[in-house]
């Protein structure tokens, strides 16, 4: 009986350990906003106002090149990814590292409360 235990143990430890590792980027990449707000499978969606309220802008792979900076159209303080890329936001216009900046991984991150101002996005390629 312990002998399968042992087999499983170490994967079991392993599996725990990503669990923890990854618990705090669950806690901050929140569920997605109510029906209704808009963001569809493959666009990233970048709100003006924190917790998805104000104005939205939309960018897909028709509109946007990946591994290029792109300039949002006005300020987002909420956003979500729901392109099948990772999607870096930044503070600074330019995409510059010197300001803050977070990548966030696709699929359906949303994010309703930005942990600073986004000015400019960068899409990733797979």
């Amino acid at each position: 009986m312990f002998g399968n235990f042992r087999a499983y143990l170490p994967k079991a430890l392993v599996l725990a350990a990503l669990g923890l590792l990854t618990a705090g980027g669950i806690a901050e990449a929140e569920t997605a906003p109510p029906a209704g707000y808009g963001c569809e499978q493959g666009e990233f969606c970048a709100w003006s106002e924190e917790f998805y309220g104000g104005s939205v802008q939309f960018l897909d792979l028709r509109t946007a090149n990946p591994g290029e900076c792109i300039p949002l159209s006005g300020d987002a303080r909420s956003f979500g990814n729901r392109l099948d890329r990772d999607v870096t936001v930044y503070q600074g216009e330019d995409c510059s590292t010197e300001g803050d900046f977070t990548t966030y991984p696709g699929g359906g991150t949303f994010v309703p409360h930005a942990p600073f101002v986004v000015r400019a996005i960068q899409i990733w390629d797979n």
